[in-house]
């Protein structure tokens, strides 16, 4: 059976962790590693999470945590800590706030990952979005399509950071560039597709919501530099051309949402 890393980032997250520690402790799925890479959290939630981690590790079965509190040089740097330290066989990013969707839902990750007689390179999902209490907000504006390649991207992330379950092999072959500091995980997944399309390795569709994403994160509250790190990124990959038309596809799909 196949071991599933879930990796979650924290700084001064006290208030929004526990559900997330939850949703994980929740899962029936019997092999699951838990990192969780403090940035050197004063608010109680190194507390909190040696708390989880005292309650799995000494029940002696597959669900494993590992917390390290430690300064680091931001979100993207403490994100490649916890690919170096990941052992499972696919990793996904789940951030202080967020949770998975449904106790079952790490089960059915494993079933689509293991239906294939190739190792998947990504397996991936549909995302709801919640409030601050966790209550159902709306559905994610952006939903990944049926057949998804690294090519999906330029019309913007198609798929939640944390609906993408990535193979660790692949991504710790390509960990997050840390010359972007707000949208790295756009230039991650796409990087992490190409290489699977290198290796004609499947991307694989669960036609389910398999994670609650916390309304309001640090792209958001950083909207415009994520912008501008978002067009550099879609430059790079795709070519000035393409991404100029994209964004004024992009400009044009926003006014017609706002008239309806």
């Amino acid at each position: 059976m196949m071991r599933i890393t879930v990796i979650t980032v924290t700084y001064q997250a006290a208030a929004v962790l526990q559900r997330t520690l939850n949703s994980v402790g929740d899962q029936r799925y019997p092999e699951v590693e838990h990192l969780i890479i403090d940035g050197g959290s004063t608010d109680g939630t190194v507390a909190m999470a040696e708390a989880y981690a005292s309650y799995w590790n000494n029940r002696g079965k597959g669900h494993r945590v590992v917390v390290r509190s430690e300064r680091d040089k931001g979100l993207y740097d403490a994100m490649n800590k916890g690919l170096r330290m990941a052992t499972g066989t696919y990793v996904v990013f789940l951030n202080a706030g967020d949770r998975l969707h449904a106790a079952d839902t790490l089960q059915k990750i494993a079933a689509a990952a293991e239906g294939h007689d190739s190792m998947p390179c990504v397996v991936y999902g549909l995302t709801d979005v919640v409030d601050e209490q966790g209550v159902f907000l709306r559905h994610r504006r952006l939903a990944p399509p049926q057949k998804l390649s690294w090519r999906s991207f330029r019309q913007g992330m198609l798929v939640c950071h944390q609906a993408f379950y990535a193979r660790t092999d692949v991504a710790k072959a390509h960990p997050y560039d840390l010359h972007y500091r707000l949208s790295a995980d756009v230039d991650w997944c796409i990087r992490v597709m190409k290489a699977g399309e290198q290796e004609h390795a499947p991307l694989v569709f669960v036609r389910e919501v398999v994670v609650d994403y916390l309304d309001g994160g640090m792209s958001v509250k950083n909207h415009r530099a994520s912008l501008w790190e978002r067009f550099a990124i879609m430059r790079h990959h795709y070519g000035l051309l393409t991404t100029l038309v994209m964004h004024a596809w992009f400009v044009l799909r926003g006014i017609g949402q706002r008239l309806r």
